[in-house]
């Protein structure tokens, strides 16, 4: 079976800094370029950042540059995103997706509040 499974969300202080992760199982992920999106209450959903298969190369919505980073590691079947510095407009579920397939996954609700 199929499955992307986010974790890592949670409450956290403006300035604050919290690790997602997204496992993958059923599929190997390496051979795919992956993204994180984020959807806030009332808004669409927002593609947040990617990175190649291989890692080489990494994109971010200008809301976050400087300060998400996503990485990857392939032999864990797992990607990540670093936040740090994170604002009140950061609220969101984060969602992880392997491009050019139907594999999304639940997300994980990242709150972002003094």
């Amino acid at each position: 079976q199929v499955q992307l499974v986010e974790s890592g969300g949670g409450l956290v202080q403006p300035g604050g800094s919290l690790r997602l992760s997204c496992a993958a199982s059923g599929f190997s992920l390496s051979t795919y370029i992956m993204t994180w999106y984020r959807q806030a209450p009332g808004k669409e959903r927002e593609l947040v950042a990617r990175i190649t298969s291989g890692g080489g190369m990494r994109n971010y919505a200008d809301s976050v540059k400087g300060r998400f980073t996503i990485s990857r590691d392939n032999a864990k079947n797992t990607i990540y995103l670093q936040m740090n510095s994170l604002k009140p407009e950061d609220t969101a579920v984060y969602i992880c997706n392997a491009v050019g397939t139907s594999y999304w996954g639940q997300g994980t609700q990242v709150n972002v509040s003094s």
